[in-house]
C-alpha cells in the first residue's frame, strides 16, 4: 500500500494541479481582458469574420452568461461566447472567440479527434458517474470483478479527457493562424494572444493528468488485491 508520505503527496497533487491551472487561466484572462485588440473588433465580430473567411455560414454566434463559459455546440451549430468576450474588444476576447470558432472549423472539416470525442461522450458520461460506485463496491466487498468493471468505466472517462487534448490544442493552433491571417491582431500582439490560449490549454492538461493519476491508482489497487 501507499506510505503515508506518498499518500499525502498524491492527494496533494490531485488538489494542487487543478487549482494551479485554474488560477493561471483566470489571472491571464483577467490581465488580457483589459488590453484592447488593435483591430477594435468585439469577440462576436471576430468569430463572425473567421467563420465567413472559412466559408462557414450555418454557425451562429450568441452571448452566454457567466465568465469563461465560452464553448462551441456542434449539435446546435452555435458558438457561444461569455458576455464579456461577446461584447468586449480585448485581446483575451479575440483569442477565446477564435479558439471556439476553431472548433466550428474542426466540425466543418470532420476533424477526426473531434468526431472521436463526440462519439465518446455517452460512454464517458456514464463512466464518470458510475465508475466510483463499482470501485468502492469492489473495495468494500473485496471483489476484483466489481473493481475491474469500475476501472473499465473510469478508463472510458479518462480516454475522453486524453482525446480532448489534441482537439483543444488544434483549435488553439487554428485560432492563432486565423486571427493573424485575417489581421484581427497585429504581429506584436501574437505573444499576448498565445499566453491566453496556452493558459486555457493548461486546464485541459491538468484535468487529463489528474484523471490518469486516479486511474493508475485504482489499477494498482486492483492488482494489489491479489497479494
Amino acid at each position: 500500500m501507499f506510505s503515508t508520505g506518498t499518500f499525502l503527496l498524491y492527494f496533494g497533487l490531485l488538489i494542487i494541479i487543478p487549482l494551479w491551472a485554474s488560477s493561471r487561466v483566470k489571472s491571464t484572462y483577467k490581465k488580457y481582458s483589459k488590453v484592447g485588440a488593435s483591430s477594435g473588433m468585439t469577440g462576436a465580430e471576430t468569430a463572425q469574420r473567421i467563420l465567413h473567411e472559412n466559408g462557414i455560414y450555418d454557425v451562429s454566434v450568441e452571448p452566454v452568461k457567466g465568465q469563461l463559459t465560452d464553448h462551441y455546440d456542434p449539435r446546435a451549430k452555435v458558438v457561444r461566447l461569455s458576455e464579456g468576450n461577446y461584447y468586449g474588444r480585448s485581446i483575451a476576447g479575440a483569442a477565446v472567440a477564435a479558439h471556439e470558432v476553431g472548433h466550428a472549423i474542426q466540425d466543418a472539416e470532420n476533424y477526426s479527434f473531434l468526431k472521436l470525442r463526440s462519439a465518446l461522450v455517452p460512454a464517458a458520461g456514464f463512466g464518470s458517474n458510475a465508475s466510483i460506485f463499482f470501485i468502492i463496491g469492489g473495495i468494500l466487498l473485496t471483489s476484483q470483478g466489481l473493481m475491474l468493471a469500475g476501472i473499465f468505466l473510469m478508463a472510458a472517462a479518462v480516454l475522453f479527457q486524453v482525446v480532448t487534448l489534441p482537439v483543444e490544442f488544434n483549435a488553439s493552433s487554428r485560432a492563432m493562424t486565423q486571427i493573424v491571417s485575417t489581421g484581427i491582431i497585429r504581429n506584436e500582439e501574437e505573444r499576448e494572444t498565445k499566453k491566453v490560449l496556452n493558459a486555457a490549454a493548461l486546464t485541459y492538461v491538468a484535468s487529463a493528468l489528474v484523471a490518469v493519476l486516479e486511474l493508475t491508482r485504482f489499477i494498482w489497487m486492483y492488482f494489489a488485491m491479489d497479494e
